[in-house]
């Protein structure tokens, strides 16, 4: 066992260590000046419409579906679809189907991300 002292010094080591420590973890940048020249470029493109959201998230789970993947089992809720969304996802899914019987899973996922745009453009998004 150490002496009274030591024990001291050694917790005043480690809180000293710990504050160095949160010190430089909590140091970042500064915020850029309003309207300064030098704008991220993420804050500087347009937001995605609600039917490209639509088109990439079901397309995506529809393709996953196709290919028979790990995750392709979740339920709607859990790959994030709307009740509307889903619907498209499962008849993408039917329609890519047929066409790899007929054409090959390349011509199917192709068919999948067409048909998907098409749907998620006609209902705005299907939200």
């Amino acid at each position: 066992m150490g002496t009274p002292q030591r024990s001291t010094v050694r917790y005043a080591a480690a809180a000293l260590l710990a504050g160095l420590v949160l010190t430089g973890c909590s140091r970042s940048a500064p915020p850029p000046a309003a309207g300064s020249a030098t704008a991220s470029p993420a804050s500087s493109a347009p937001p995605s419409s609600p039917a490209r959201i639509c088109a990439t998230l079901v397309s995506y789970w529809a393709k996953e579906t196709l290919k028979g993947t790990k995750w392709s089992g979740l339920d709607w809720e859990q790959k994030g679809l709307s009740n509307a969304q889903y619907a498209i996802h499962e008849d993408a899914v039917a329609a890519g189907r047929t066409e790899e019987r007929t054409a090959g899973r390349d011509k199917a996922l192709e068919l999948i991300d067409r048909f998907v745009a098409a749907r998620c453009a006609a209902q705005d998004g299907a939200l």
